[in-house]
């Protein structure tokens, strides 16, 4: 993800805009809820790199199950299966705690089972004993965790909101899920499913969430203030040569805010260097096999090769 996941709430942009046009706030001309739209607008023109990446497991029940409240995209889903519980019954006074920095070993230690990220909720951990495998982590309490050793692919299909990235919608599974109002449709009656899904720009209390980056700030303050100044035009204001000002530098505070957004971090660098290498490699196989050399064939019984031949009298004859 090239973009930072710090946001704030649209009544936090609102209160920059209105310190700015401090006089036309006294004066009633600044209402609101005539802008929400405009910052829900720019969220949409950033792109769904701006969305927090979540992922949790829902409970299907008679076929059905409630999608979380902040869900906007889902990337993709897995059906649970086996599973094993870890639990440590508590004596005396408990206190949790977490640490937030991850455990690295000391030079020449053998890590056992260290991963780059805690897990408060769900999370997905590269099993121990440096294996090929991986296991999904739930914690279901504070002293109980459940652990998955298998799940498999689930489809998606007939999705009514745009993805961001689902591989299982061509996948061949036999289980099937569709997402209708909230609620994942399933072809089973009951299970747990793993989605990994883009979480929607909103807080916990309701309230509009925008990117809090310096030049991603600037495009939406602008953009609130381009609309203020319509709105106060059509009302018989004369502010053209504001709106004009404000315009232009409008343009500029998209552009800086788009090339931020749409810059690659070093693993979308890194894939794409990854990828370049592969395709290099390839066109120098192609152009190997366009000029590969002469292979020796066997004919008539003599192993005839691309420089030497032999004559009747069986001494070589590169003329011949």
């Amino acid at each position: 993800m090239g973009v930072s996941h710090k946001y704030r709430t649209f009544t936090q942009l609102m209160e920059d805009v209105t310190i700015d046009f401090s006089s036309y706030a006294l004066e009633g001309l600044i209402e609101p809820q005539q802008l929400i739209k405009v910052a829900t607008r720019i969220n949409y023109e950033l792109g769904l790199k701006i969305h927090r990446t979540k992922e949790t497991i829902i409970d299907v029940e008679h076929g059905r199950a409630q999608l979380p409240r902040d869900f906007a995209y889902i990337n993709y889903a897995f059906l649970c299966g086996e599973y094993h519980i870890n639990a440590t019954m508590p004596s005396g006074t408990h206190v949790e705690t977490f640490n937030d920095v991850p455990y690295v070993p000391a030079p020449g230690e053998v890590s056992t089972c260290s991963t780059d990220k805690k897990c408060n909720d769900v999370c997905v951990v590269k099993t121990c004993e440096d294996k090929n495998s991986y296991q999904l982590v739930q914690r279901i309490s504070p002293n109980q965790y459940r652990t998955y050793s298998t799940w498999t692919e689930l489809k998606i299909q007939d999705i009514n909101q745009k993805s961001c990235f689902c591989p299982d919608l061509a996948a061949q599974a036999p289980d099937i899920a569709q997402i209708v109002d909230g609620f994942l449709i399933t072809n089973f009656n009951s299970g747990r499913v793993y989605i990994s899904y883009q979480g929607a720009m909103e807080s916990a209390d309701g309230d509009l969430l925008v990117l809090d980056q310096p030049l991603c700030n600037e495009y939406y303050e602008y953009a609130l203030k381009q609309r203020i100044l319509e709105n106060m035009i059509w009302q018989g204001e004369q502010m053209s040569a504001q709106l004009q000002l404000i315009e232009t530098r409008l343009r500029a505070a998209r552009n800086n805010a788009l090339s931020f957004v749409n810059t690659p971090d070093f693993a979308e660098m890194q894939k794409v260097f990854t990828m370049n290498r592969r395709a290099q490699y390839h066109n120098y196989y192609n152009m190997f096999l366009s000029y590969a050399p002469y292979n020796p064939r066997l004919h008539h019984g003599l192993n005839i090769s691309s420089n030497t031949s032999h004559s009747s009298d069986g001494s070589n004859c590169s003329t011949c």
